[in-house]
């Protein structure tokens, strides 16, 4: 029986945002783990950092979904230790439906008044689109 590609796609729908961030980092090329967090902190501007129970958990799963492959050997001249990782092209489909997805959420969220910015020509300039940030969560309170 033939794989269903865009099923198996839709079924990891919506990734994790560690998920998201791991594939995103990956996606210039291959790195190891701590390399990882740190691609990731600097593309947030340290808004986003992970630990390494949330990185190394979600590359186990994200091996196990076949979004990652681990490398047999890495970069040249690298801790033999140090275990690197590379995006597959099925993790690349997925990032890109991600991507998708939340580019039409974020058009929703425009067209209903929650994201200012310009959209006169039919299409949001993603990079100046402002999202108000979340109110300050206060101690012992839940956010619903």
């Amino acid at each position: 029986m033939a794989r269903d590609i865009d099923a198996e796609i839709q079924a990891l729908l919506p990734l994790a945002p560690a998920f998201l961030h791991i594939l995103i980092a990956l996606g210039e090329g291959e790195r190891h783990g701590y390399a990882v967090m740190q691609e990731v902190a600097d593309r947030t501007a340290g808004r986003v950092k992970m630990s390494p129970g949330t990185l190394y958990g979600s590359i186990k799963r994200m091996l196990a979904e076949g979004l990652i492959e681990e490398l047999t050997t890495g970069a040249a001249g690298a801790d033999e230790r140090r275990r690197f990782y590379r995006i597959t092209k099925f993790g690349r489909r997925v990032a890109a439906a991600e991507a998708e997805r939340l580019t039409s959420l974020l058009l929703q969220a425009h067209d209903s008044g929650l994201v200012r910015g310009d959209r006169s020509d039919g299409a949001t300039d993603l990079r100046r689109a402002r999202v108000p940030p979340p109110p300050p969560l206060l101690p012992g309170r839940v956010p619903r």
